[in-house]
């Protein structure tokens, strides 16, 4: 059985939901399904990350691990005059994250599978965004900070959300390590939830 969220087909047997969030002062109307991260509601931690995160009205934006699209329909909110390219290794998500743009009129959106940065080829961001796959280990996660490393153009900013409990300490470690001590903000906390922000110099 394939049912966890970062399986490229989940086989969990279909279960959708609908339900509207309000995110940086939009509501948003969204669709969900068994097989994918937080189907009952947008999740804690990416909430954090929503309110948090600086969307330039212009970027470019890619959300790694998109899931159903919180996140980077958010963003695309944000930066009217921008793009979201949302990237899932889920097929459902994916589908969903597709299905949720078109619900709340939102065109500028790319969604594609990709593991990881893997498919996203040569371009690169002004701002990068995820919500990291944690129960897909340390090594997944450590290597999405890196790709997106290499893809965010200069000054382009990665945002993380991660728990203090699962691996927020090495994650820290690990984007100072990439991008410079002096280039890594912990910009919030909230119940045991961290959002960091690493600008490439």
């Amino acid at each position: 059985m394939t049912g966890h969220y970062y399986s490229h087909r989940p086989d969990t047997p279909h279960d959708r939901q609908y339900w509207k969030a309000e995110l940086r002062g939009h509501t948003l109307q969204f669709v969900s399904d068994a097989g994918v991260f937080s189907k009952g509601g947008v999740d804690f931690g990416s909430r954090v990350l929503i309110e948090n995160m600086d969307i330039p009205d212009g970027a470019q934006v890619l959300d790694v691990g998109c899931g159903y699209g919180p996140i980077g329909l958010a963003a695309a909110k944000l930066a009217t005059q921008g793009h979201v390219t949302m990237v899932d290794v889920n097929e459902r998500a994916l589908e969903l994250a597709q299905e949720n743009a078109e619900r709340n009129g939102i065109s500028n959106v790319t969604v594609r599978k990709s593991d990881g940065l893997d498919g996203i080829g040569s371009s690169t961001f002004d701002v990068i965004l995820t919500n990291p796959p944690i129960r897909a280990g340390k090594e997944v996660v450590h290597r999405i900070f890196e790709q997106s490393h290499a893809h965010l153009n200069d000054r382009g900013a990665l945002w993380i959300v991660i728990q203090k409990k699962q691996g927020a300490p090495s994650a820290e470690a690990k984007l100072r390590e990439l991008f410079g001590e002096e280039r890594v903000e912990l910009v919030a906390k909230e119940k045991g939830y961290r959002i960091y922000r690493a600008v490439k110099e």
